[in-house]
Order: C-alpha cells, then structure tokens, then sequence
C-alpha cells in the first residue's frame, strides 16, 4: 500500500485525484506552481474548489485536512521520499519530459510516477528517461470527477514492470474504488476513443437525417441505455469548447484509416458557436439555452435559430423508455422501421457498436475491458458487446454494412459475447474464444453474476435468488428502482424463506430513488384513500417482516436510496453501504411522511443515540421535516443513518456484494431475532414548540404555508395528541404514519407538488 502520494498539478483533474486520495483516508501532498497572491495561492484555490464544488467532491469535509498544499519550487525535496507521485500537468509533452527529469533527480528508486495523461503514449512520455524510470511508470487515467466516475485505464509502458502495475491496480481499485481497466499503449486507449465516437457520430447523424437535437437526444439517451442527457445535452454540461478540443486532440493521434475521422473533422456549426459565446452551459447557452421567461429553446443545427423545445418524446423513444434496463426490447424496437428516427438509431448503433467491435484485438483482448470502460467511464447501462448481444451480432453487421462500412472480423463469427456454461459467465475475446469473465478477487457485479442464475421467486419489479451458501439476494428491478406493490411481493417472500440470510442490493446505477409516485398520484386522482392505506400496510408489514425474520438481513445500497428505498434498508440489520451511497427520506419535498416506517425507525434511532424521547423527537422532526440526505457514510453518521463500527464502509461499489456475504455470514451464527421495541410518544409542550418554529420560518420566509403543515403531520406520528407522554407498539406508529400520510395525500397542495415534480420538472413550492 501506498503511504506517502503526491499529485502534481491542481486543476481539475489533479485536485480531483488528491481530493479521491483524502477521501480513502490518505494523506497526500498537492503541487503546482508557485502563485502570484502567495506562494501556495494556486494549491489553496484547488481545494476551496473542492470543498464547495456540488455534486461535492469530498465525502467528508474533514478530508481536506489530509491535502498538504505545496508548490514546485519550494516544494520539490518534498517528493525524496513519495513512494507514489501523480502527474496530472497540462497536455505537453516538452513540459512533462521536464518534470520527469526533476523527479527522476529526486524520488527514491521505489517510487512510482504515473501521468494522467488522456493522449500521449507512453513510448513518447519517457522516450528520453533511463530504463530504471521506465520500468516504474505507467498512466493512470482518470475521469472527471473523479469521485464520481469510476473508471481508471491503466496502461503500462513496454517497459513497465509487472509488479508496478500490480500495485497500482491493487491499491486503486481496494483504496480509491476504481474499475481498473489495462489497456494496451495505443491512441485514445479505450473509454474516450469509445465515447467521444459515439458523441461525434449522434451528431453526425442527425446532421445527415436533419433530426432536431432534442429528437437525436431522447432517442441517444436512455432508450440506448446512454445517459439521459443524450449527445448535444451532454456537450452542453462538458462545455463545447472542451469538448472540440478533446475531438482535436484524437484526430491528432489517431492513425489516418481510423473511422473516427468520418465524424471528427472541425465542424463549422461548433466553431461558429465556441467564437459566438455559445459554449453550453457555462456560456450563453450552448445546443440548449433558456429564454429570458425561462423556457427551453433548442438550436435548430442548420439555421443556427433557436426556436422552443419539442418536450414530447419521439414515438419510438417513449415506447422504449416505459421497458426497463434490463429488458433487450428498447434495443430491438429501435431499430424497426424505416421513419427518420428509425434510421437514426440504426445508423448510430450500427457504426457505434461496429466501431467498438473494430477495437477488439487492437486495444485490449476482451470485449469485457471495452464495456468495462463504457459502463464505468461514461454511465452507459450495458457495453457495446452487451448491447450487441441484445441485438444480434447478425443485426449489427447489417445495420454497419447499410452505412458503408467494413463489417470487423468479431461481427463477422455472428457469436454471443457473453454465455453462460455450468454456472460460469464467458465472454469472447480477439481470437475467438470464450473465457470466463476476469474480475478480481472480491470484486462481483451481480447483472453479470445473474446470468448464470435462475430467480427462486420473481415478478415485473424485484426477484429472490439463491446464492452462495443458502443465502437469499433480493434485486429490484423496476423501471428506475421505483418500489411498487409487487417489489414488496418479493421482500415478503424472501423474509418469509430467508435460508441462512438475506441480502438486499442491485449493482445498478441507483439503488432505489423511494415508491412509485405515479401510482400514488393515481390513487390520489381516484380519490382511492383506502387504496393507499392498504399500500402502506402491505409496504409496512413487508419491512417489519424482513427486521423480525429468523435470519440476518444487510442492505447494500450504492447510488440513490431515498424515500421508500431507504426504509427497506432501515429495516435490515446491517449496512453495507458504497462511500458514494446518497441516502435519505424526502417526502416531506413532496408534501408527504415517510409511511413504510421510516419515521418510526429514524425516531427509535435518535432515541437509541439520546436516551431521551422528547429530545429524539425533536431531532428526528428537524430531520424528516427538512428531507435531510447524506451524500456519504460518514455524512450519513450525523442523522443515524450510519451506524459507525457496526454498518459497513466499501469504497469501490463492486465490493459490496463479497463483504455483504461476509458479514452475513459473521451474523448468522448464533443469530437472535430481534426484540419488538416499545415506543412512547414525546409530550409536555413539544407540538407548541414545533407550530412556534415553524410559524417562525412562515413569517420569515424560510418556509410556506404548507411546509408547516407537512411538518406537523410528521410531528403527530411521535408526539402525543395531548401533551401527555404515553407508550405505544411498533404498530401503533405504523398506524400513525399510515394516518398522517392519507390526511396529507387529500391536500391539493400535496397533488400539486407530486405533480409538479413528476410532469412540470420540478418541486412546487406552497
């Protein structure tokens, strides 16, 4: 392990490492150059940045106190005893070459360097540097932000030594949470030759085919399984500017038959909008851009104008975006017909999935690494291969032959990329074979692992599977994680048939967003109040079922796990939660309580923690009432989400599953079913001061009218209705939130803020 790193340059990549380094619980020194307000001003800034970026960018604020913040000049001695040092300076080769020199003076023989480089092969980086430096430096690339993003291509020089890269693999993967891919010393390596090709050919596409950008969009978003955001959206967040350099600099390097050249020469429409200001998000707008009464305009591509946003899907997106991710319709439902949206997607995913399966045997072995990359790099839901084999490989050649391409030699066998034989996951490699899928010890994606298993009980939402020594794995899988009745089904069923434990997680991008609002708004519409009552006591005795099960229960979640998703974990007895885990109960956002016991759980938490039932009140109503979310387990710690030495820390999110049976195991033996708490309601003069506080905030502002009254249903699930402190059952408070839930459900203002949040884009505020 790593005990003393260095990152040298502070901007946003190199911040961004140094901040991922201090996040895993390491010290690490921060280099730049020297600053004209002070010698340190440029490394200061950098973690200013960091501590107020959003999404943040540290899981805790205290890990900055872990960056030490220095300069090159002063500094340099500093690095005589790294053991690790990172260069993450600007994009020149001359410049790097200079700094290698420097540390080559100055690092101990042991020390490894790498470069974050995204461009410049190895071969040239150390061309001029002795074989002892060559044989311990290698590139580790990262991708922005590197909290978030969980890709590291690692590529080894001809000279690398095996050990080194070992070490490095091992640490970030363990340490820093990254999927480690290697990939072979070429151009571009392999998530950004991917990515960046597939942007540049949604553009090109609807350039040809005259499709309006949010038309190109909805279709090359969620429906494909690519990020919501889609092509032009996407460059409008990264910036347009940033996003024609990163084009000009592959075209540089890539070599002159490469496909990517159809799709990345300059483009007038991108110059003329980089020289006009429009350079996305952080300009005057970029493919998108507000009016001045807030609505959203769309560039028209060949015109230049703007003219307001089609908010309707295409057809064939919105019949592909109601099917769930792992379902192979979207795909195949895409390409059928011949209308222009039709011919879009065939025309994208032919020359996308052809591009990728060309890269097969020139940049990495194993169809895996490049879905590896694609899916940890870019948040696609499945790789080019896995959505390959979702088509046909037939199917891809057909579509990649009708834009007169090359059909490549992987294509061309017609095979599956990925087979299941005797419980063994395979997947194709270059020269034809199958092989089992390559992870590291401890490392489990379950929607891989999943192929070779058959659910023991399964429906539309959620399944139970029975895996390694008779435990249960309980997987929602609804469109989003939503939790429906049926998701429910499944947890009864697994808490009813628990074998020797239970585990509660999905490796998909959220674990669980909380219950589906469009049946709730429903139900409100219909004025069904019985239908939600019943919901909520099917939901609530679901949960209850799995805490009082004769087996141990963990939950481990990563992504979102709010609202109802979060009650599901409440429930268990451990955690095993990713560092990037967002967690929280925020139907008070909505106009609503939490109803599947998750007031009743986060008071008895705050009780546990304070002895006190008035002052667990107190804290739990402050809480719930402002919908608070941690965005971390050590965020999660202050709100008794997190139980510190008894739930469980993973930073890289692959490893759930492995500690998850770990420490299911430890439980079940000897293991004791837990004890019903008795409860009491808080009393004395707790709901006076709960109305003065939130009276308070109405007047000033800080609340609305109806932020009161959400708030005094959540205090009327654990106060007394009359001052007076009295006991109560588990169930007397499942009955409370059951009640203050239908009371709030009957206001317009609650139907107003469910609606506004699932069709108008936002939270009302009343």
């Amino acid at each position: 392990m790593f005990k003393r790193i260095a990152v040298i340059g502070s901007g946003t990549m190199g911040a961004g490492i140094a901040g991922q380094i201090a996040n895993a619980g390491h010290p690490v020194l921060l280099l730049d150059l020297p600053g004209e307000e002070s010698a340190n001003s440029v490394g200061d800034a950098a973690v200013k940045r960091l501590l107020h970026s959003d999404p943040p960018a540290l899981m805790h604020k205290s890990a900055a106190a872990l960056i030490t913040v220095g300069n090159i000049r002063d500094d340099f001695d500093k690095l005589a005893d790294a053991d690790w040092v990172v260069e993450a300076i600007v994009e020149r080769l001359d410049i790097k070459r200079d700094l290698y020199q420097r540390l080559n003076d100055v690092v101990p023989d042991n020390c490894i360097v790498t470069s974050n480089t995204s461009t410049i092969p190895i071969s040239l980086l150390v061309e001029t540097m002795p074989d002892s430096f060559k044989q311990r430096f290698a590139i580790t690339h990262y991708f922005n932000p590197v909290r978030y993003m969980r890709l590291l291509e690692l590529v080894r020089g001809q000279d690398t030594r095996d050990d080194v890269m070992h070490q490095l693999a091992d640490f970030n993967d363990r340490e820093l949470g990254k999927g480690v891919v290697s990939c072979n010393d070429t151009p571009g390596f392999l998530g950004n030759r991917v990515g960046v090709f597939a942007l540049q050919v949604g553009i090109d596409e609807a350039l040809k085919l005259k499709l309006p950008i949010e038309a190109a969009d909805a279709l090359m978003g969620r429906p494909m399984g690519i990020p919501k955001t889609g092509v032009f959206g996407l460059y409008d967040l990264i910036g347009i500017d940033l996003m024609s350099d990163v084009v000009r600099s592959l075209r540089s390097i890539l070599p002159p038959n490469d496909a990517f050249h159809a799709v990345g020469a300059e483009s007038d429409i991108i110059n003329a909008m980089v020289a006009a200001g429009f350079t996305g998000n952080k300009g005057k707008g970029g493919f998108y851009k507000q009016s001045n009464e807030g609505q959203r305009l769309a560039r028209q591509l060949h015109s230049g104008e703007y003219k307001a946003a089609n908010e309707a899907l295409p057809q064939r997106a919105l019949v592909a975006a109601q099917r769930t991710a792992d379902q192979l319709e979207p795909l195949t439902e895409l390409v059928k017909g011949d209308d222009l949206e039709a011919q879009f997607c065939q025309n994208v995913l032919g020359r996308v999935l052809g591009y990728a399966a060309s890269l097969l045997g020139e940049v990495t072995d194993s169809a895996q690494d490049i879905d590896d990359a694609m899916k940890l790099g870019f948040n696609w839901l499945r790789g080019p291969f896995e959505m390959i084999d979702a088509l046909g490989a037939d199917t891809v050649a057909q579509l990649l032959s009708a834009t007169g391409a090359d059909v490549p030699v992987a294509l061309q066998r017609n095979q599956v990329f990925y087979s299941a034989a005797n419980g063994v996951l395979n997947v194709q490699h270059a020269d034809g074979s199958n092989q089992p899928v390559a992870l590291p010890e401890g490392v489990v994606r379950f929607h891989l692992t999943r192929q070779t298993l058959t659910p023991l009980y399964s429906n539309r939402a959620a399944s139970v599977y029975v895996i390694e020594d008779d435990f249960r794995l309980i997987e929602f899988h609804s469109k989003a994680n939503a939790l429906t009745d049926e998701s429910m089904q499944m947890v009864l069923k697994a808490a009813q048939d628990p074998g020797k434990g239970i585990l509660v997680h999905n490796d998909s991008q959220h674990y669980s967003a909380g219950v589906d609002l469009n049946a709730f708004l429903a139900l409100i519409d219909a004025q069904d109040w019985n239908g939600i009552d019943q919901f909520l006591a099917r939901f609530q005795q679901a949960v209850a079922a799995l805490k009082y099960t004769n087996a141990p229960v963990v939950g481990a979640p990563s992504g979102l796990s709010l609202g109802g998703g979060f009650e599901v974990l409440l429930h268990c007895d451990r955690l095993v939660m990713h560092s990037n885990s967002v967690v929280g109960l925020v139907e008070s956002a909505v106009g609503l309580v939490p109803g599947g016991g998750g007031v009743k759980e986060t008071y008895l938490r705050y009780f546990e923690a304070t002895g006190d039932w008035n002052t667990a009140a107190w804290n739990a109503w402050m809480k719930l009432g402002y919908g608070a979310t941690a965005s971390s387990p050590k965020t999660a710690e202050r709100l008794h989400y997190y139980k510190p030495g008894h739930d469980v820390e993973v930073m890289n999110r692959d490893r759930l599953y492995a500690r998850s049976i770990q420490e299911l195991t430890a439980l079940s033996d000897n293991y004791v079913v837990k004890t019903v708490p008795e409860f009491t309601l808080a009393g004395g003069d707790i709901l006076q001061r709960m109305s003065a506080f939130m009276d308070e905030g109405v007047a000033k502002g800080d609340f609305y009218p109806h932020d009161k009254t959400v708030a005094m249903h959540i205090a009327s699930i654990i106060c007394s209705d009359d001052g007076v402190e009295q006991a109560a059952s588990e169930q007397d408070l499942f009955k409370r939130e059951r009640d203050a839930f239908v009371r709030l459900a009957k206001t317009p203002e609650t139907r107003a803020r469910i609606n506004g949040l699932l069709h108008e884009g936002g939270v009302v505020r009343n």
